[in-house]
């Protein structure tokens, strides 16, 4: 989206009173309509960085590609809308087109490296992750939660495995893995409240928790026991491992967890296994967080 700048002489200045006013284009500010973030001043949200943002997202395994009608319909914007949006976007290289259909650029993949690149958290689990990858020889993830989903930032595992399992900055949904299991679990009150809220919950596999109640029951055993188990719920023959990472405050930061198929080990013998190298890497790192 273009917007014209007011231009003014040097020598002017604001009338009297006018100080207080937002300078920016009215193109840059929300309307009346816009939902405005509850704490944030209407003058300090930007909708047009929300709604480019908001672009990127809708394309998705089943959108990988599409005309600016349909992401208009998929981000609640006008085909005209979008279309500014889309061609602001290919100017930038973050889109691509032929003349009617839009696809991401590996451009994009710059966002995310970014996060890598200046996070902390990442940095400071690599050594740990090696240090459970050699105890247990199965692949560690570092993962946090995001919205529904759980987002894998980090990773280290023995070579013959690092061509297998999750990759860098896949997102996974929370409910079908041990570390979103428990990251759900050890939500504050209000939050879990939040996320239950109008919940519907997806079947992947005949083992997939989807009774509300036998979830909500199994959150409570993970909150109690401080760890959680997860078993097929996702892919079928993939089991799960996962420990809190707190801070020397106690503060949730994310999760460290172990992947592994589930073969001939039973589960008791894997939890035995796995679980106190993981515990003893989450409380090794308790101090440099």
């Amino acid at each position: 989206m273009v917007t014209r700048r007011r231009t003014s002489s040097a020598n002017s200045e604001p009338p009297h009173g006018d100080e207080s006013r937002d300078s920016r284009p009215s193109s840059l500010l929300p309307t009346q309509d816009d939902d405005v973030p509850a704490g944030l001043d209407r003058r300090d949200w930007i909708a047009g960085l929300e709604r480019g943002v908001g672009i990127i997202e809708a394309f998705d395994d089943a959108h990988p590609r599409m005309t600016a009608s349909e992401a208009g319909q998929r981000t609640g914007l006008t085909r005209t809308a979008a279309r500014r949006y889309l061609l602001t976007l290919q100017h930038m290289g973050y889109v691509a087109s032929d003349g009617k259909l839009f696809w991401l650029t590996p451009r994009v993949l710059r966002l995310g490296q970014s996060y890598l690149d200046s996070a902390r958290l990442p940095r400071i689990a690599q050594p740990f992750l090696q240090r459970v990858a050699v105890g247990t020889h199965e692949t560690a993830y570092l993962s946090v939660l995001d919205g529904d989903d759980v987002v894998y930032i980090a990773r280290n595992g023995p070579q013959r495995q690092m061509s297998t399992g999750y990759v860098l900055g896949a997102r996974v949904p929370a409910q079908t893995t041990a570390a979103g299991l428990l990251m759900l679990a050890l939500l504050p009150e209000a939050a879990s409240q939040a996320w239950w809220t109008g919940r519907k919950l997806q079947v992947f596999t005949s083992f997939t928790l989807a009774d509300p109640e036998a979830l909500r029951r199994e959150m409570a055993r993970v909150r109690a026991q401080d760890w959680a188990l997860s078993e097929q719920q996702l892919d079928l023959n993939s089991r799960g491992i996962a420990v809190p990472l707190r801070d020397h405050h106690g503060e949730v930061h994310g999760a460290l967890n172990v992947t592994m198929p589930m073969g001939q080990e039973g589960s008791e013998a894997a939890v035995a296994r796995v679980l106190p190298v993981l515990r003893e890497a989450a409380q090794a790192m308790r101090n440099l967080i």
